[in-house]
């Protein structure tokens, strides 16, 4: 079903047939709706998990824009067809947390990742912190849920891939931060976008894919999934650049590249991302379809605030 079906043969309340201005805006409508209920159990799970969400960046904000961005990307799904990706999402931003700000050691790093890890692999992790109890004990639930799913056997192998590409690439931004800290040598502008599974959208993805019952192509879907990530990624440090100067945070505005050289390397990602969009799009239309409306709406929304915010 389209967000559209059952609309315009359904008369507006004064009596007028629907004009495709007011399809788009009963359309926006549904979407405000479901990005309402979103927000709602977001809220919730953080509730369920104070020690790791209570810093003042997690803001109300912050789960209004992150349940408008998943609602938007999944046009006509419900609520509950996205509560995986959202769960999902806001569990990465736990993680960033830990790893990008709470972290003052590379020995926590690596414990929150190897307790990440013993998790993934169904472990019992070693003790930490409150917050990274918590963590854990979120993932563990996650994948609890993730694996009663059909299509997560064919596909388990694609998920712990992703979330390793992740912890890893968190980690690694992590010694790269620290390094600049020190006035020691930092990333290339290309070796940060070849880093730049530390957004955690192609394991959002795989999470949501999964729950959304699988298939297609893996290859394309995946290569799809890592070229609409790197624009993305790109599209965030557009965004975050002054809030990254004040956190301390790197951006690929921070390296060797003018603001105009990144937006024209935007360009050259998105043409390669709806090039490899079309492909998966052949084997997993809605997969393709989920992919390419969430890289457009980061498109806008970068181009006006964050998901963070303030410390």
């Amino acid at each position: 079903m389209t967000p559209t079906d059952g609309v315009r043969e359904r008369p507006l309340p004064d009596g007028r047939t629907p004009r495709a201005r007011d399809l788009d805006a009963l359309n926006s409508g549904k979407i405000c709706a479901v990005a309402g209920q979103a927000q709602r159990q977001m809220r919730a799970w953080a509730a369920d998990h104070p020690a790791l969400y209570d810093a003042k960046a997690f803001d109300p904000a912050l789960f209004s824009t992150l349940a408008l961005a998943s609602a938007f990307s999944g046009s006509g799904l419900t609520a509950d067809g996205l509560r995986m990706a959202n769960r999902v999402c806001l569990w990465c931003f736990g993680l960033d947390w830990l790893i990008d700000y709470a972290a003052s050691s590379r020995a926590e790093v690596t414990r929150i990742v190897r307790r990440c890890a013993t998790v993934a692999d169904g472990g019992v992790p070693e003790q930490g912190t409150p917050a990274e109890e918590e963590l854990t004990g979120f993932l563990a639930d996650i994948l609890g849920e993730l694996s009663a799913q059909p299509a997560y056997p064919a596909l388990r192998d694609v998920w712990r891939d992703e979330l390793e590409r992740v912890l890893d690439a968190m980690a690694r931004e992590w010694d790269w931060t620290s390094r600049r800290a020190e006035n020691r040598p930092g990333p290339t502008f290309e070796e940060y976008l070849a880093n730049a599974d530390n957004l955690g959208f192609s394991f959002v993805f795989a999470s949501h894919w999964i729950a959304s019952g699988g298939g297609g192509s893996v290859p394309a879907v995946r290569e799809a999934s890592w070229a609409v990530q790197r624009v993305i990624r790109l599209l965030n440090d557009l965004g975050t650049h002054d809030r990254d100067v004040q956190w301390g945070d790197l951006n690929g505005l921070l390296l060797d590249r003018t603001r105009a050289q990144v937006e024209e390397r935007i360009g050259e990602l998105t043409g390669e991302a709806r090039v490899l969009l079309r492909h998966a799009a052949e084997s997993a239309p809605e997969a393709a379809e989920y992919m390419e409306r969430q890289m457009d709406f980061c498109a806008g929304f970068y181009g006006v605030t964050d998901f963070w915010g303030t410390l």
